[in-house]
């Protein structure tokens, strides 16, 4: 009976010293020990003696990196980071974030550049200013403007050479800081903390309030004084700017202009994560649970909140102490929460384009999307003949999938038709180049993009056999189909606006589809629209209404053949949904494969949307409507270096014997790239929605508001909101 009284005993005063433990805020200048110090005093004041919520100690560092490796080495234990730091935290010192600020206007921030009214700096004319940054690293103050000054063409990242080179080049003089580590001094030359060679009393450039242009406040403060031209900070910075000197300053816009500092939400770089609190792996559970009391009774609906206010701190003379002042609550993150998720996708695939973990064999090469085996033969070729970046190819099963590896970071860049390229867009990836059918491939630049694509468009056309005189517009119905892929524009988008049922109302296109015809191969699909299907051939295992070339009747070569049937005869459709480029040298490649034989295009004829019929080459006045090109997409931060590869690509492709537009000797037609190409167009930066065009955009928007789509969803994910 004693024996296990005191075991009792024992556990019940392990257990107390373990929950007694101190919990250690890791602080970075004297105002931010003063903040801690009131906290623990409130602490104690507010929670029982001998618990966790009642222990604090302040320990004080010079910077934030010096925080980060005594919270690793165990001499303190939490600390808020901006969300660029809470990423080197997880990545380079194996900590884990415990908790992310929620701020009044959403769970992100805006990256902003702000300049005086008096000044005559935009956004091209950047280059051999002075710039005023928050931080090192950080998300508005470097990764964000950073990202889209590379994706823009504005600066310049030569291959091999250091990121912070080519910014300290770009700039004639920074403060950055935290860039105190970076070899290059000029990210430091206007920063003015006091200077030492003993660490402890050292505050110049670095990421301490001790810095005067340290943070937000500190980068508008260099502005301010005349000491920089321009200030990178996030758009909560704004309201610290008094009303009546607001007008003195502008901000900068990705298209040249300027605007009032009340635009930020249309006028910035923008958005990414904001700032979080950051552990030992070891410590999640108990710093989670003394952050929720410390929240529990001192945040704005606070119990104690009279007595301690966990995010002012205006009575200590400078803001965004322990927390953004901004922030409203902490969001607790859940044990084990990867850091993709934490950040978001796109941020951390920003960092890894700005080589935040250094530098590694995937930032030498280009990985490009294929989606069959035909595809990847190919590819295999371009890459032998490239003569530039190393190319890799990388399977995806569909072009949904290959839009989620993009985002995934799995995979750079692919060509995609106009349905994908704006579900891309949706998806935050963007346009480098786009596929150009004319004749003449004279153009430079993107600035007459949109008058190309308007004079050669892809049509959409619905194809019959000669011989099948019953079968028109207006007598489809029980017919059996033959379409593009799930999400195709001439195969899934264009014949829903076309067909007799439904034409008020496009949605859910594959219902529409499965309730007018009785059967049909639409390669994504699903149910009857798979069972006209022949999946793979020629030694090739696939599962039939695979999404790619690996179904014979995928694309517009796989439509044609369904049209006409598979070898043995069987497997056919009535009706064919395709695009009209190319038609005649098919419908000649069906007899050189051996697929079918005397076939010639005077044995089908177009189907035009007034019930008539029409020869092949009456597409222009018989289609079902305009197609906008084909379009290379990527993450932002590569495309200028995708636009580099492709450029060279080409040139390798007019002096070897690899053709970049040409498919058929691998089986196939349209690999990669549209076949009908006859060189890629720079998109001159312009959004994916100019090139789409605004009626295309209209009938996609008004499909996609009701039908339900995998890919769509996965790209809505992100952790970023701004209300």
């Amino acid at each position: 009976m004693r024996k296990g009284v005191c075991g009792i005993i024992v556990i019940l005063l392990v257990t107390t010293a373990v929950w007694a433990k101190k919990m250690r805020w890791c602080v970075v200048s004297e105002p931010e020990r003063r903040k801690c110090a009131d906290l623990a005093k409130a602490l104690g004041a507010s929670f029982p003696p001998a618990t966790l919520y009642s222990q604090l100690s302040c320990v004080q560092t010079f910077s934030t990196a010096d925080c980060l490796s005594k919270i690793r080495d165990n001499k303190a234990d939490l600390v808020t980071l901006d969300a660029g730091e809470v990423y080197s935290a997880v990545k380079q010192f194996g900590l884990a974030a415990v908790a992310k600020e929620l701020y009044s206007d959403g769970t992100c921030i805006l990256a902003v550049a702000v300049v005086k009214n008096t000044s005559s700096v935009d956004i091209r004319s950047l280059k051999g200013t002075t710039s005023c940054h928050n931080g090192a690293r950080w998300t508005s103050g470097w990764n964000l403007p950073l990202g889209q000054l590379l994706s823009h063409n504005l600066l310049h990242w030569v291959e091999g050479q250091p990121l912070s080179q080519t910014v300290s080049d770009f700039f004639n003089g920074s403060c950055v800081p935290g860039a105190g580590t970076m070899p290059f001094r000029s990210l430091c030359s206007m920063c003015q903390g006091q200077r030492s060679y003993v660490p402890q009393k050292n505050f110049y450039c670095e990421t301490s309030h001790n810095e005067p242009f340290y943070h937000n406040q500190g980068a508008l403060r260099c502005l301010k004084s005349g000491v920089g031209d321009v200030a990178f900070v996030d758009h909560t910075a704004l309201d610290s700017i008094d009303e009546s000197m607001k007008n003195e300053f502008r901000l900068l816009c990705m298209d040249g202009t300027r605007a009032p500092l009340s635009s930020f939400r249309k006028c910035n770089f923008g958005y990414g994560p904001g700032g979080a609190v950051v552990t030992r792996i070891n410590n999640q559970i108990p710093a989670r649970k003394f952050l929720s009391a410390v929240q529990s009774a001192f945040g704005w609906k606070g119990k104690q909140n009279r007595r301690f206010k966990l995010f002012d701190s205006s009575v200590y003379g400078v803001r965004d102490l322990l927390f953004r002042d901004v922030s409203i609550k902490l969001s607790m993150v859940e044990q084990g929460t990867d850091i993709n998720q934490v950040l978001g996708l796109d941020y951390v695939a920003l960092l890894k384009g700005l080589r935040h973990e250094g530098s590694s064999l995937e930032d030498s090469v280009v990985r490009w999307c294929c989606i069959s085996h035909a595809e990847q033969e190919k590819c295999e070729q371009w890459a032998l003949s490239i003569k530039s970046y190393p190319l890799v190819c990388v399977s995806a099963s569909s072009m949904s999938d290959c839009i989620e590896k993009i985002k995934r970071d799995k995979v750079d860049a692919v060509s995609l038709d106009a349905t994908h390229s704006f579900i891309a867009g949706k998806c935050g990836l963007v346009p480098v180049v786009a596929e150009y059918y004319g004749t003449k491939c004279n153009f430079t630049g993107g600035e007459h993009l949109q008058a190309k694509v308007d004079l050669l468009s892809v049509y959409g056309v619905a194809l019959a056999r000669r011989s099948s005189r019953n079968v028109y517009f207006g007598n489809l119905g029980g017919r059996r189909s033959c379409h593009g892929p799930v999400y195709s524009p001439a195969g899934w988008v264009l014949p829903v606006l076309s067909i007799e049922h439904n034409k008020s109302a496009p949605c859910e296109p594959n219902k529409v589809y499965s309730k007018v015809f009785w059967k049909g191969c639409m390669p994504g699909a699903e149910g009857s629209l798979c069972k006209v299907c022949v999946g793979g051939i020629d030694g090739i295992a696939t599962k039939r209404c695979s999404n790619n070339h690996n179904e014979r009747y995928y694309g517009n070569m796989g439509a044609l053949r369904c049209l006409v049937g598979d070898t043995s005869g069987k497997s056919y459709g009535d009706v064919a949904f395709m695009e009209h480029h190319n038609l005649e040298s098919n419908i000649k490649y069906l007899n050189s494969s051996g697929w079918a034989k005397d076939w010639a295009t005077s044995d089908f004829e177009l189907l035009c949307a007034d019930g008539q019929r029409a020869s092949l080459t009456e597409w222009k006045n018989c289609n079902l409507g305009s197609i906008p090109p084909n379009m290379v997409m990527t993450r932002p931060v590569l495309a200028a270096r995708i636009y580099d590869f492709l450029m060279k690509s080409q040139e390798t492709h007019r002096d070897s014997e690899f053709y970049l537009f040409e498919s058929q000797q691998y089986g196939e037609s349209d690999l990669l790239f549209k076949d009908a190409t006859r060189c890629l167009v720079h998109t001159g930066h312009m959004n994916y929605r100019t090139i789409l065009g605004k009626d295309f955009i209209s009938h996609l928007e008004n499909i996609f508001n009701c039908t339900y789509s995998d890919i769509l969803q996965f790209c809505n994910q992100d952790v970023c909101s701004i209300f």
